[in-house]
């Protein structure tokens, strides 16, 4: 073991969610401040010489791609500083000096851990050794590598189907490592490969592919800085990809008009103070948003639609000044249909819906048919509702309208949040991938491939929960929080025979086990990599299609931790046994084979060891971006045409949003504190509108439960519920609150999903607010 590491006693990171502090919250997001919080984590994590080797790493041509979000970095040039607040909380977490021991499973029962908040695990730091729980055990205890392989592929061969058994995968994963998870679990038999998009961004991608003929954003960094006007929908850059901020600072010195449209005012949509700018330590900072649209939740479709009717009555007044006829003619296909649906949209209900009022619905039209160059950015605010895929059909809509797909300076940026996230689907995660995929993969490896379509996150749960799966191995992430309906999600973990983490950090799905449970410990972005091959380094794809190198570089927390592609090879070894036709050990040798690979299989990969080498390495192929060809069933860009919805609210109820805190990235908890939000000290809060807090007869800083009531099968209602909150007054619209995940991810119901894209529905769950009885 690195005798650098510190093993000796758990670390205390108790808190009394009762000690909760709130205040006004902030205007403006980065600044000073956020520079004093990241390096006091770094150092607090890391020490202060392995903070300054990590931080100067991150990001960097010869260095590590941030394991927070996907945000792409800027071709133009690098800073020194290539990292934000929250990717270098991303980074202490991962490079912490903490380390989890056998000693430390010894010392905790499962039952005592299962007991402890998400944070206190979190903080406990790096797994170190390969552990198991057997059938009816009260503790973890150490496992030899073979013998856990053994014990997993003993599993995997005794089930009676290849589809009971669910193989999850994370954002996070470099793109050798899904690539060969995918090439494993295919050998294997199945396509059950759920992965984290199916709780984000897969809404984009079915609507995206509809439209346009691929499921990924059609801009590039430079798209945005030069673009006139920049439409932010349903994001919070402050806090989920702050190097966002600096893009959007070039956009508006180049002139661009940035219109946010979102349920709550962030910090980070209103000012950005940059930090390694003079006007961002001593200055004012950037103001971002020249306009900003306070929606209710779930009315998006509705503005966009609302927006539509208002281009097409513009262009009737003004003809040939609006719509870009030529592109439509040329390239879209349904202008008809859509035009007939548009002009039929009512405007009151479009207030009714949205809460906006018609005076600005028209600024932003105006502002819409001025632009020569627009982008419109997107996250989970738009794709986790039920109308999710609809919403995005009809902002994609407007942008088709006016021609922005395939020209400079314009287009449809989805903002992926978990790094590598799209670079997993690429490289084959995906339950649905095509024929054209899958026939690849078997020429080059002498597989057969199953056709038949997999299980996505959902249905995985389903399936757990009802007995058809048996077995669940997670690549990465913590799928028991990630996930909705929590009680339903640990019901269902814990029906599997066997269930395997291949983990970085302690976590909640650790404790939420099958029969028999394996911890599998392995190396993160920043970790040295080394290989019988030599140093190796991995490649991931951002969430503008560039593909580049990641060089892990820190001295790994233990010599027990294995990489990713070290455990799928020596896991599919044992599995299929040495007369298998993939060459796993071959593979894992040297990353370069899997690339190699790769470039045989994966479309737009070709000679991609060459490619990647570049300094910025290389872009994906996007048909819409690069010619204007649309892959679609018609072969044109197509116009969505769907019926109008919304959520309206029930009477003495409200539409509630989970989201994340200033201080988490996804599932993780970095901290207590909402700066940004003016919350210190804890996570169990609702953001409410005050006129709500009145009309329900409740006060400032009351504790309340939280329930969402949703019929059954059966048609009867059925409550879900969620003690101990506090009501902080915060600008939200009427109707509408806001509350953190994990802890409010028991109120959404496993089936409350996007239609389409089968996305849980975390943006609007109908909640009752009771108060706590004394």
């Amino acid at each position: 073991m690195n005798s650098r590491r510190r093993p000796h006693h758990d670390h205390d990171a108790s808190f009394d969610e009762h000690a909760i502090v709130t205040s006004a919250p902030k205007t403006e997001a980065a600044g000073v401040k956020a520079v004093m919080v990241s390096l006091k984590r770094g150092v607090e994590q890391m020490g202060a010489v392995r903070t300054a080797t990590a931080l100067t790493r991150l990001n960097q041509r010869h260095g590590f791609d941030c394991p927070g979000c996907a945000w792409p970095e800027d071709a133009g040039g690098r800073k020194l500083a290539e990292f934000c607040e929250n990717g270098a909380k991303a980074v202490a977490e991962e490079a912490t000096r903490r380390v989890v021991t056998p000693e430390f499973f010894a010392r905790h029962s499962v039952a005592e851990l299962g007991g402890r908040p998400e944070y206190w695990l979190s903080q406990q730091g790096r797994l170190t050794h390969p552990m198991v729980l057997r059938p009816g055990a009260t503790h973890y205890e150490p496992i030899a590598w073979d013998d856990a392989y053994r014990l997993i592929a003993d599993e995997l061969r005794a089930l009676a189907d290849p589809d009971e058994a669910v193989f999850y995968t994370s954002g996070r994963t470099s793109n050798e490592a899904a690539f060969l998870y995918q090439l494993l679990v295919r050998s294997f038999g199945t396509n059950n490969l759920p992965d984290c998009s199916n709780m984000c961004h897969e809404s984009s991608g079915a609507a995206l592919t509809e439209s346009i003929g691929i499921g990924k954003g059609s801009v590039t960094v430079a798209d945005v800085e030069h673009a006139d006007l920049i439409v932010i929908a349903g994001q919070n850059p402050g806090t989920n990809h702050p190097r966002m901020l600096s893009v959007l600072e070039k956009a508006k010195a180049n002139g661009a008009i940035v219109v946010a449209i979102n349920p709550l005012p962030e910090a980070g949509l209103m000012r950005f103070k940059d930090p390694q700018k003079v006007h961002g330590v001593i200055g004012h900072g950037v103001a971002i948003a020249d306009e900003f649209v306070q929606i209710r939740l779930g009315g998006d479709m509705a503005l966009f639609a609302g927006l539509g009717r208002l281009l097409l009555e513009a262009e009737d007044a003004a003809p040939g000044t609006v719509l870009d006829r030529a592109f439509i003619d040329g390239h879209c296909a349904g202008f008809a249909d859509y035009e007939a649906q548009a002009r039929a949209v009512d405007l009151d209900t479009v207030t009714e819906a949205t809460g906006v009022g018609r005076e600005q619905l028209q600024r932003i039209a105006r502002l819409l048919i001025d632009s020569e160059r627009t982008v419109l950015c997107w996250a989970m605010g738009l794709t986790q509702h039920r109308h999710a895929v609809a919403t995005i059909g009809e902002a994609t809509n407007l942008l088709l309208m006016r021609g922005m797909i395939g020209k400079p300076g314009a287009g449809l940026c989805p903002v992926r949040g978990h790094s590598n996230v799209q670079g997993d689907r690429t490289m084959g995660i995906w339950e649905k991938m095509p024929e054209t995929f899958l026939a690849a993969l078997d020429e080059r490896f002498g597989i057969t491939s199953p056709r038949k379509h997999g299980m996505d996150t959902v249905d995985a749960i389903r399936a757990m929960r009802d007995g058809r799966a048996k077995v669940f191995i997670g690549m990465g992430g913590n799928f028991s929080s990630a996930t909705p309906d929590t009680d339903v999600t640990e019901t269902a973990l814990r029906n599997c025979t066997l269930t395997v983490q291949i983990s970085t950090k302690l976590n909640r799905s650790h404790l939420v086990h099958g029969r028999t449970a394996v911890i599998l410990p392995t190396l993160g972005r920043t970790d040295r990599d080394v290989q019988a091959g030599g140093k190796q380094v991995v490649s991931v794809e951002d969430s503008m299609s560039m593909v580049h190198l990641s060089r892990g570089s820190l001295h790994p927390p233990s010599d027990q931790v294995r990489s990713e592609v070290a455990i799928v090879c020596q896991l599919a070894r044992t599995l299929f046994g040495a007369d298998h036709p993939v060459p796993w050990d071959w593979f894992v040798a040297d990353y370069d084979r899997i690339r190699d690979a790769i470039a045989a299989v994966v479309p737009g990969c070709a000679d991609y060891n060459a490619r990647v080498r570049r300094p910025d390495g290389f872009q994906l192929p996007h048909p819409p971006r690069d010619a204007r060809e649309f892959h679609t069933h018609t072969g044109k860009a197509n116009f969505a045409v769907n019926p109008l919805e919304w959520v309206p609210v029930p009477p003495g109820r409200l539409v509630l949003q989970t989201l994340r805190s200033h201080d988490q990235y996804n599932t993780t908890i970095y901290g207590l504190d909402d700066r940004y939000r003016g919350v210190k000290g804890g996570r169990r809060v609702v953001f409410v509108n005050p006129a709500d807090i009145e009309s329900l007869g409740l006060r400032d800083g009351q504790r309340v439960s939280l329930i969402s009531e949703f019929p059954d099968a059966d048609g009867s209602i059925v409550e879900r519920r969620v003690d101990d909150f506090l009501v902080v007054p915060y600008s939200t619209p009427v109707g509408n609150a806001a509350a953190y995940y994990p802890e409010t991810n028991p109120l959404v119901p496993l089936d409350h999903t996007a239609a389409k894209s089968n996305t849980p529905v975390s943006k609007a769950v109908v909640v009752r607010l009771e108060a706590a009885q004394p």
